[in-house]
């Protein structure tokens, strides 16, 4: 059985499609934007800026239902500019300190809004 999690608090969903989808262990958080969730508009200012406030929806959307970053097991990040990797690792790594999740980095040529990052994750509800 599959749920639809929502949090008023994080961004709305530019598109069709849920925050994130529970289905038996896993929550499957969509692609998530730098934007932020007061004016819904994307934010401005580096990389890391950006970074920053993508992990920081993601976590709004997993308190929603009753998760931490702790308990995501796989990320997926999405670049349009690989040269910005070095710089998107020294944020991601100050949220993942210890037992850090899998993760892939993919370098596309384009994004929605035109951002320069996404980010999605999959998250395991614990016994």
């Amino acid at each position: 059985m599959k749920k639809n999690i929502y949090s008023e608090k994080a961004p709305k969903p530019v598109g069709p499609y849920s925050q994130a989808v529970k289905a038996g262990a896993f929550l499957f958080v969509s692609g998530t934007l730098p934007i932020d969730p007061v004016t819904g508009e994307m934010i401005n200012g580096e990389i890391e800026d950006k970074t920053k406030r993508i992990l920081e929806n993601i976590k709004i959307i997993l308190n929603a239902d009753n998760l931490e970053l702790k308990h995501i097991v796989k990320m997926t990040i999405y670049l349009k500019d690989m040269s910005l990797f070095s710089r998107v690792n020294s944020v991601y790594k100050d949220y993942f300190v210890s037992n850090p999740p899998a993760r892939s980095a993919v370098g596309v040529s384009e994004l929605p809004k035109n951002s320069e990052i996404e980010m999605e994750a999959v998250a395991y509800y614990e016994d």
